[in-house]
């Protein structure tokens, strides 16, 4: 199967209730929009809603890092892209990249890795063969992308000398 690169989901609206006292989207919901995205990109390699019902497994996110690069307002639409930058049998590495759906320019980036995880144990488990090929197919889809700058970025204050 042939997969798009990046998978890009439907466009989303930033909603009214989403903003914060300073006027702006509030951090939270960034996370919202980004994880519904990555619910269609992995349902796109068999792992929707239905898998839970039917294998008695999932995935679990392990850890994530936004980057804010500039502000979203209510009424604002988004598209996000998603790319598959690294997987094995129990774990795949992700970037999204959140833009304005209108004018173009990126407004957050977020890095994330999940676990595979068999639900009736809790623990981690290996993809199930026909979904791992789906995962590999989207990694050799995404892997000639370039990588957004803000991957593997290490957050702290700079300091001088």
């Amino acid at each position: 199967m042939a997969y798009p690169a990046p998978f890009v989901g439907q466009i989303q609206k930033v909603e009214d209730q989403w903003t914060d006292y300073n006027g702006h989207f509030n951090m939270a919901y960034y996370n919202v929009l980004f994880d519904r995205a990555g619910d269609e990109a992995f349902a796109a390699v068999g792992l929707g809603p239905d898998y839970v019902k039917e294998r008695n497994a999932s995935f679990f996110t392990l850890e994530s890092h936004n980057t804010y690069v500039r502000e979203l307002h209510a009424g604002d639409s988004v598209r996000i892209a998603t790319q598959v930058l690294d997987c094995d049998q129990k774990r795949v590495h992700y970037v999204q990249q959140m833009y304005h759906a209108t004018e173009g320019w990126l407004s957050c980036v977020t890095e994330i890795i999940v676990m595979h995880v068999d639900m009736g144990i809790k623990k981690s488990a290996s993809f199930p063969p026909d979904v791992m090929e789906k995962i590999e197919g989207m990694f050799e889809a995404h892997k000639a992308l370039p990588v957004p700058p803000q991957v593997g970025h290490r957050i702290g204050i700079p300091r001088k000398g």
